[in-house]
């Protein structure tokens, strides 16, 4: 797959079934747990309608008429604060390794910086080890305890970056 050949952009109502079945694709690939994870969101079927409220986002990989990926800023659930969520970032196996996580990072917090947030939380699993490397590398902390309530509770890992 050649890299100019991929897109990444704001999702569009067309992608909602495309990028619904990436991400469930990718989540029983890696084995996660239906429960308490994105796969049990009923946000999935509506990404558009989902991220089209103020200070959200939901970005697409797209390769010709494939959506490969995807990731997602929104305010965190729950919580008083001025902190945003980086959600869903889930790739097909044939976007990865290819530098597209970083540039995704890049896209999705350049937008939460936009938007005035002072920091950006995300929930991973243990065993997404290059996932956490890639938040890592961009500036990402484990922190001790969850923030504000996703209903993730299958997730383990928590990690804050300031923005």
């Amino acid at each position: 797959m050649r890299k100019d050949t991929i897109v990444i952009r704001e999702i569009e109502a067309k992608d909602n079934p495309k990028i619904a079945r990436a991400i469930r694709s990718v989540l029983i690939e890696m084995g996660v747990p239906k429960v308490g994870t994105a796969y049990e969101d009923a946000t999935l079927d509506c990404m558009t309608e989902t991220y089209s409220q103020p200070k959200k986002a939901y970005f697409v990989v797209e390769r010709g008429n494939d959506i490969i990926g995807g990731a997602g800023i929104s305010p965190l659930d729950h919580y008083e604060g001025n902190v945003c969520e980086l959600q869903k970032m889930y790739f097909m196996q044939e976007a990865r390794g290819k530098g597209l996580g970083s540039e995704m990072m890049n896209t999705c917090l350049d937008f939460a910086k936009q938007s005035g947030f002072e920091q950006c939380y995300l929930e991973t699993l243990p065993y997404m080890e290059d996932a956490r490397k890639l938040y890592k590398k961009v500036g990402f902390k484990s922190i001790d305890k969850p923030m504000g309530n996703t209903g993730h509770y299958s997730c383990t890992v928590w990690m804050l970056k300031g923005l």
